[in-house]
């Protein structure tokens, strides 16, 4: 070849290459199914048909289904874990999930869940399969090549538990019928750490981002709502269909209620006779829906949701990012809440918002949960904590519990690292701690070192690049590093791979030089970026702020009306540092490390010395 035609040649490819570079693949479905629903015998059958694309740079010579349902036998994993968990005593009980205790145990056959296959095909092709209880193992005929699509063909028959946890029927307070939660075979995820067949033992989910088209066929009483928008709202009615249409039902004893959902991982229903439906368009794009029956709490209660939700969304568009669907379903169910894309079910009307939230993170935002359980409910308590304050006009800290929280667990003795898989903490109440409390401290504790107003954009950048993908926690981290300019992996390390604690302390203070000194002592394992409050006795203050040397970098002034001196690093190695002010001693009338509470210090009467002169 020529020589400038060869050197042109290699820039083009080196240029192809460059501008190729994918983010990184994740995989795609289609999920199209009907089911026909017995309410009488409490039995489904179904028909499933999964397009599946192997977006990966794999080989796949297997595949991977969750069958939920079948958790809810007795000898189940998380029927054992369970009432292993009983047997340990935490505080002053047992460290039981109240939900769950010993009931699986107890079930009747007829009272227990079950995902049963019938057939399977891919591309019209018998496929040999195993069931190891809520895992279904596929071992292909022809392997599945990287960047080609196959289709599955499935027929099953399912038997809807008593309600226990999250999916089932009949649950005797809300006194909902069906709560149709992980009621499908749900194809597992495929990732860049590989198959993800992790069986029901009680915590969070994971799924592949796709579109679902579900025809549900049951008796003509019943109401439904979930995720998806109704298809056929003129042949339903029960509220779905515009004002003014004529609802015409075709003849028979049941309806078919067709959703489509775009760009979900999961979906979600509920079913009852005798559910009252409620509507609120909150703008052209976005409609409420609320499902509920006034058992457990009041009709007024219920539909304050609807009233609350109107007024909080603006605020959780401008801090969060934008909800990206035309509706969202809060659905009275028989337990949690638990969240679920466009959708959220209630056991009462409380849980509302951060189930809600949830659709940020967990339904735009698909960490892997199993992995990653803080980002989910750690970012959801951060924004619940942050919107309800906005709902309630409060000006206080508004993350005051769930600070309380994060210290009682580390103090505990109960502590595991965040990084423990969701399914493998020893307890319930160090798990439950961990990801709610300790990954809420998570987002509040970054703005301390990053600054309120960088961590509010990080949130933003974080939506922006990642939603409709499954970002991990490293992830996060970059954006947040991008964002702020700050080197932030000593933050990740530190607060989610162990469970070192944050201990800062004032030593002492003397005049030296016609200066006041003030010697600071590192006491915990974990270093942190230190502001130091001064209050005089004329009633001025002072700043001194102290980055960490991890850090490379230094937040932005916070508060431009509190003059601001700024340090050297302090190196994360040596335990004190001494600063100085040019105040006198008697001056001074309080000095306070972290006045603002956001350093989730486990012991903060050594952080304030008062000056009594």
């Amino acid at each position: 070849m020529h020589k400038r035609l060869f050197s042109l040649a290699l820039l083009l490819i080196c240029s192809f290459g460059a501008n190729s570079q994918p983010d990184r693949w994740q995989q795609k479905v289609k999920y199209t199914m009907q089911v026909d629903m017995n309410v009488q015998t409490n039995r489904f059958t179904g028909k499933q048909k999964l397009e599946y694309w192997n977006n990966s740079p794999d080989t796949l010579d297997r595949v991977f289904y969750h069958l939920y349902f079948n958790a809810f036998q007795p000898g189940s994993m998380m029927d054992t874990r369970s009432r292993r968990q009983g047997t340990i005593t935490v505080g002053r009980g047992a460290d039981w999930d109240m939900r769950v205790r010993d009931r699986i145990q107890k079930l009747k056959p007829e009272e227990t869940g079950y995902q049963k296959i019938l057939a399977l095909r891919m591309n019209g092709k018998p496929q040999e399969f195993t069931m190891d209880e809520t895992i279904l193992e596929v071992r292909l005929s022809r392997p599945i090549l990287p960047r080609t699509k196959v289709v599955f063909e499935m027929e099953f028959e399912a038997q809807v538990p008593l309600q226990i946890r999250r999916s089932g029927r009949d649950n005797p307070s809300s006194r909902v019928r069906y709560s149709m939660s992980q009621w499908y075979p749900k194809i597992c995820e495929y990732d860049y750490e590989g198959w993800h067949p992790t069986p029901y033992v009680g915590r969070e989910f994971y799924g592949v981002w796709g579109d679902f088209d579900v025809s549900i066929r049951i008796d003509k009483n019943y109401i439904l709502g979930g995720t998806g928008y109704l298809q056929n709202a003129a042949q339903i009615g029960y509220g779905y269909e515009q004002p003014g249409t004529k609802v015409t039902r075709p003849a028979g004893d049941k309806l078919t209620w067709r959703f489509l959902a775009p760009n979900v991982h999961d979906f979600m229903w509920a079913a009852d006779p005798d559910y009252i439906h409620k509507t609120r368009k909150v703008r052209d794009s976005l409609t409420l829906h609320l499902l509920y029956k006034p058992t457990n709490a009041s009709a007024a209660e219920w539909e304050k949701v609807l009233d609350d939700a109107e007024r909080a969304l603006p605020f959780i568009e401008k801090n969060f990012g934008p909800y990206p669907y035309k509706q969202f379903s809060f659905i009275h169910g028989g337990d949690g809440g638990m969240e679920y894309p466009m959708s959220t079910l209630l056991i009462g009307p409380g849980a509302w918002l951060h189930e809600w939230l949830h659709n940020w993170y967990y339904g735009i935002l698909g960490t892997n949960e199993s992995l990653y359980g803080w980002m989910d409910e750690g970012f959801t308590t951060y924004a619940e904590d942050k919107v309800m304050a906005f709902l309630e006009n409060n000006p206080g800290f508004a993350m005051e519990g769930t600070y309380r929280g994060y210290q009682s667990l580390a103090k505990s003795g109960r502590e595991e690292p965040l990084s423990t898989h969701a399914d493998h903490f020893n307890t319930n109440a160090a798990y439950g701690a961990a990801v709610y409390s300790k990954g809420g401290v998570f987002v509040e504790q970054l703005g301390y070192i990053t600054g309120a107003g960088v961590r509010d954009q990080i949130l933003l950048n974080y939506y922006q690049q990642w939603k409709f993908k499954h970002p991990n926690a490293t992830d996060f981290i970059r954006v947040a590093e991008k964002t702020s300019g700050m080197k932030l992996d000593w933050y990740k390390e530190y607060w989610i791979h162990t469970t070192k604690t944050i201990d800062y302390a004032i030593d002492s203070l003397w005049e030296e030089g016609g200066k006041t000194k003030i010697r600071l002592q590192r006491i915990g394992l974990m270093p942190m970026p230190v502001d130091l409050q001064l209050s005089f006795r004329d009633g001025s203050k002072e700043l001194h702020y102290i980055p960490m040397n991890l850090m490379y970098g230094s937040k932005p002034v916070e508060d431009s009306t509190i003059p601001r001196i700024s340090y050297t690093p302090w190196k994360w190695t040596h335990p004190t540092y001494t600063i100085e002010t040019s105040r006198r001693l008697t001056d001074i009338q309080v000095a306070e490390i972290d006045a603002s509470q956001r350093m989730a210090d486990i012991d903060r009467k050594n952080n304030k010395l008062e000056l009594k002169w």
